[in-house]
């Protein structure tokens, strides 16, 4: 290890899931938020950049590890597989180590796409994307018995889906997630052999996708901010620096596009028309909307009959029955590009894709077509661009197999990746998504009190805390050490990194199993793009 001795010796990383840094920096200035306001007055407070698309998959591992996803490998929930299967991308998935594997002891707590938790030399506790509860939630794996013991109301997540007809529930159901979510932090807060303490809270997240109301979430954030509270006077206690940041930003919807539906009704994408059940069921109005309809006429939860039904039923309905799935309904024997993800396109590469029809050759020129027809995606009341397009060679310059191109919603549009008839549809009962602007503060005797912070972005995290407690820079980081917000004279100094070769290994199709009562299911009549 190498120390400076102006540097503390422990850096506390809390994390809270979809902050919107133009809200939270107007209440902080209007007093609503006290200690939001202690960490600006005494510390450093500015926007932080997430990736493209701004995504809790993509983001969360850019934080830990100071890469883009073109280098860690996770660039959403799933991955494309070259059959175009999809599967779950789990800790095992990541490419690159995080800080709980570079800054030991470490504990982590409720930290996206951390399951199954590594064997890390400390202590961790799974967060999104954990299927359940078992010996693979926690490590050491009897801690998860602890939780149940101690907390016995704690919860993974929960799906927003369950609450549109019912906010007071919503609201009541999340503020009991915060509670719990509070109880476990003050576990761990009781270990205190550590050098990284790296927690995240996800709740904002899910309130601001289905309420978008200020009222309501300022709410939500006075409790955050009294759980920033504690967070400052505990790593005062411990002599440690506190950063505080956000994967993404927030902002309201009102329409969603759906990106297959454009590349079909300009001729890159084609339907599946072969099959005699399929062209049937067609014919007779059978389809997935209908089915839907029927079963809310008949007072079924379809979310929930999906969850409970056996998962060979479930794909073979699928498979069957024309609708809106990018999965099934997808014909890539005749397809030139597909959007997947949602905001990532690939074109149907005959190198990359097992019934690719476009010579590599072909790309470059295609890639051309595809950015001007996204760019010419127009609001059909307002007539200006919908989308936001970019290269995805830009983007994700270190990966040859990443997505072509990258297309995202502008303001008050969400990208989709569904095969609907229409390009068009309103976005009903999601209220917001993510936006690129989300935060990031610090505060304590490493920090720069007032120092500018101009540019900030995800992958500037991880080098920044490394760097605040005398630790070396993995040399092939995306990220900068911020210098400019740190008192510490010392120059960075750095280390050859070295890859997980293990990722997306035999441990990333272990965990996988997991998934089958959970991700699966919910595959099979599209409830997870």
């Amino acid at each position: 290890m190498t120390t400076d001795s102006t540097t503390t010796d422990r850096a506390f990383v809390l994390g809270i899931d979809g902050v919107p840094w133009d809200l939270i920096s107007d209440w902080i200035a209007a007093g609503e938020l006290p200690n939001f306001a202690t960490l600006v007055e005494d510390g450093v407070g500015a926007p932080l950049e997430s990736t493209d698309p701004p995504t809790t998959p993509a983001a969360w591992p850019s934080i830990a590890t100071g890469v883009w996803p073109d280098k860690h490998g996770i660039y959403g929930f799933k991955r494309l597989e070259r059959d175009y299967t999809q599967e779950m991308n789990t800790s095992a998935s990541l490419g690159r180590p995080p800080l709980w594997e570079l800054l030991s002891p470490a504990v982590v707590g409720n930290v996206p796409m951390t399951y199954p938790a590594s064997e890390i030399d400390g202590t961790m506790v799974s967060g999104m994307i954990s299927p359940s509860m078992s010996d693979r939630f926690t490590h050491p794996s009897g801690f998860v018995d602890e939780i149940d013991d101690r907390i016995p109301e704690y919860r993974i997540a929960l799906d927003w889906n369950d609450y549109t007809d019912d906010e007071t529930a919503f609201t009541d159901d999340l503020e009991s997630l915060v509670s719990a979510r509070r109880e476990l932090m003050d576990e761990l807060m009781a270990i205190d052999d550590w050098r990284l303490f790296f927690f995240v809270y996800t709740a904002p997240d899910r309130l601001q996708h289905l309420i978008w109301e200020e009222d309501v979430i300022l709410d939500h954030y006075k409790r955050l901010d009294d759980i920033v509270g504690d967070a400052l006077e505990y790593a005062e206690r411990r002599d440690a620096t506190l950063f505080v940041v956000s994967d993404h930003g927030f902002g309201p919807i009102s329409t969603f596009v759906n990106l297959n539906t454009v590349l079909a009704e300009g001729g890159y994408l084609s339907e599946q028309t072969d099959g005699t059940t399929r062209n049937s069921l067609a014919r007779f109005g059978i389809t997935k909307s209908t089915l839907h309809g029927t079963l809310d006429r008949l007072g079924v939860d379809d979310k929930r009959l999906v969850k409970h039904l056996p998962k060979r039923l479930v794909d073979g309905i699928a498979e069957q029955v024309p609708g809106d799935h990018s999965l099934y309904d997808v014909d890539f024997t005749e397809t030139v590009a597909f959007a997947h993800g949602p905001s990532y396109v690939y074109i149907n590469d005959t190198e990359r894709f097992a019934e690719g029809i476009v010579a590599p050759t072909d790309v470059p020129s295609i890639k051309a077509e595809l950015r001007e027809r996204f760019s010419n995606v127009t609001g059909p009341d307002t007539g200006e661009p919908a989308l936001r397009v970019r290269d995805g060679d830009e983007v994700f310059p270190s990966d040859e197999a990443g997505p072509d191109l990258v297309v995202v919603g502008r303001d008050g549009y969400e990208e989709k990746t569904r095969l609907a008839d229409t390009v068009f549809e309103p976005a009903d009962d999601k209220a917001a998504n993510h936006r690129k602007q989300g935060v990031f503060f610090a505060h304590g005797p490493d920090i720069d009190p007032h120092a500018s912070a101009d540019g900030l972005s995800v992958v500037d995290v991880a080098p920044t805390v490394l760097h605040s407690v005398g630790e070396p820079i993995p040399d092939d980081i995306d990220g900068r050490v911020r210098t400019d917000v740190l008192s510490a004279d010392a120059e960075p100094t750095v280390r050859e990194a070295v890859p997980d070769a293990t990722a997306g290994s035999s441990g990333a199709a272990d965990a996988d199993e997991d998934f089958d009562d959970v991700e699966d299911r919910l595959r099979g009549l599209g409830y997870m793009e």
